[in-house]
């Protein structure tokens, strides 16, 4: 197996609602609004909204509706970036679990949790490369 991952599928409650939410972050989906699944391009993955309970019989997992011990990341180039994709957030309706603060690592953070509850850390890691495609980069010393 290839070390790398493709798809995150967020399992969601009211698709609708988590759909409103991405596209108001900015994010464009060619989703029609009748589709059962919305896939999001994010740079060289996809990001998918899919009904909880039917994510949940497909992945053949029982869904205790407890937190799934997933977080998701967004990296951004520098504090203030994480900032601004903080209050884009906000504006989107996000609800900021973590305001942005600096790390016990040397970084800079926050968290937001979209409506269907899956947080999104927003940091700057001086010690990663971003790519100019907005991809992560580890540093050989990492």
């Amino acid at each position: 197996m290839r070390q790398r991952v493709s798809v995150v599928t967020l399992g969601v409650r009211d698709l609708a609602r988590a759909r409103r939410f991405y596209e108001a972050l900015g994010w464009h989906t060619r989703a029609a609004a009748g589709d059962q699944v919305v896939f999001f391009q994010a740079g060289d993955m996809v990001l998918a909204l899919w009904d909880r309970a039917r994510l949940a019989e497909d992945s053949a997992v029982e869904d205790a509706r407890g937190w799934g011990g997933v977080a998701l990341a967004h990296n951004v180039g520098s504090r203030e970036d994480v900032d601004a994709v903080i209050e884009e957030a906000r504006s989107a309706g996000a609800t900021i679990g973590r305001e942005p603060a600096e790390t016990f690592w040397g970084g800079y953070s926050s968290v937001f949790i979209d409506p269907e509850g899956h947080p999104w850390e927003v940091v700057h890691n001086p010690h990663w490369t971003l790519t100019e495609g907005g991809g992560v980069r580890l540093n050989p010393d990492t």
